[in-house]
């Protein structure tokens, strides 16, 4: 059978076809009661379940999964880096309080491999369910010439909701004398990586599938350990913790609950993060010795000959969320952590300041 002049430019529209008449298949797992229509409409449609709330706020983030998609490429394994996105996007919503409803994707390539197409959706639509997110829709374009052979980008977009009274609004809820709890991240998650390949793979001359004694594992296993999700373990700390709270027209703060701010630890560390839901007047100090930093980090800072301040600007250094919470409330916030699966302390505290962060 001839190809199509189109085919022959590098754009196969039957190969694209072929592969979207599986997607109902590959993300029936991922779907939500408020879904309506089918896959591959012009837009995809959600049902707000505003009933549920009493002034109802949207929340929304688009985020893609940066060069960590280089050790995707090169070990050529897909099914995590879809999972990497979805994470990150939920955790930037859920850090305010939103509930995540919907999500949409981006794959754009030079030529459409079935093999890679289908392990990137498996990913996003299992990472989806897990967050009770549908996976809406998306877009896959092919552009030939435009990515190198074999290669691709990956990002998308998450919305979500949650009630106004109960949004988590650090700069006006945060105040000095309140704990800073830690929880574990996963290892680099979804930033860092062009630091981390440039160490690897170009000063210490170590391949993906290099095995490192101190990281008991081989070099790219450990960059490509998924992004850990905090969403359904902050929805469960807001019930638990955050009941109660209330919103009112003129009191300073809107949220009386013992959770006062959560920030996501991603591009930009510790540095650029946490003052991002801090008062101007008070500053976060984080106490070094009071969690246990992974083993990558410490190999990277050695043998990369990072400054310790860069490495808690660039990584998360083993801290994947924080949150700054009453201080009375934060033993009893941190057992609540280890009893659903996360390892947690208490690394800090918040001090009368300038909206920094200083790492003591």
């Amino acid at each position: 059978m001839k190809r199509s002049a189109y085919a022959q430019a590098g754009v196969d529209i039957a190969l694209g076809n072929r592969l979207k008449a599986n997607l109902p298949r590959l993300l029936a797992q991922a779907r939500r009661p408020e879904v309506l229509g089918k896959v591959g409409g012009f837009g995809g449609l959600f049902a707000l379940p505003t009933r549920r709330y009493r002034q109802p706020v949207l929340v929304s983030s688009v985020d893609g999964v940066g060069t960590k998609l280089k050790i995707a490429f090169a070990m050529d394994r897909h099914d995590t880096v879809g999972q990497d996105l979805v994470n990150h996007c939920v955790n930037d919503i859920a850090v305010l309080g939103a509930e995540p409803l919907f999500f949409l994707d981006y794959i754009g390539t030079s030529r459409l491999e079935p093999r890679v197409f289908e392990a990137l959706v498996r990913g996003l639509a299992a990472a989806c369910a897990a967050n009770r997110c549908a996976l809406i829709g998306g877009e896959t374009a092919q552009m030939p010439g435009f990515y190198a052979p074999g290669e691709y980008d990956l990002c998308g977009a998450i919305v979500g909701l949650v009630e106004k009274a109960a949004i988590l609004d650090g700069p006006r809820q945060v105040r000095r004398g309140d704990a800073v709890v830690g929880v574990a991240s996963s290892g680099l998650h979804t930033n860092g990586y062009s630091l981390a390949r440039r160490v690897f793979f170009e000063q210490l001359k170590l391949r993906p599938d290099s095995y490192v004694p101190e990281l008991g594992t081989t070099v790219g296993e450990e960059l490509l350990k998924v992004h850990l999700s905090y969403g359904p373990l902050i929805r469960t700390l807001l019930r638990k913790f955050n009941a109660g709270a209330t919103a009112s027209r003129t009191a300073r703060t809107r949220n009386k609950g013992a959770i006062h701010a959560l920030a996501h630890i991603t591009g930009g560390g510790f540095i650029d993060n946490i003052p991002r839901v801090l008062p101007d007047s008070c500053d976060v100090v984080i106490r070094k010795g009071t969690w246990d930093v992974p083993p990558v980090f410490r190999y990277l800072a050695e043998r990369g000959r990072i400054p310790e301040s860069e490495m808690f600007h660039v990584f998360n250094m083993g801290i994947g969320l924080v949150a700054l919470v009453a201080a009375e409330e934060a033993d009893a916030i941190v057992r609540t952590i280890r009893r659903h699966g996360h390892a947690a302390w208490c690394i800090g505290e918040v001090v009368r300041g300038q909206g920094r962060t200083r790492i003591e």
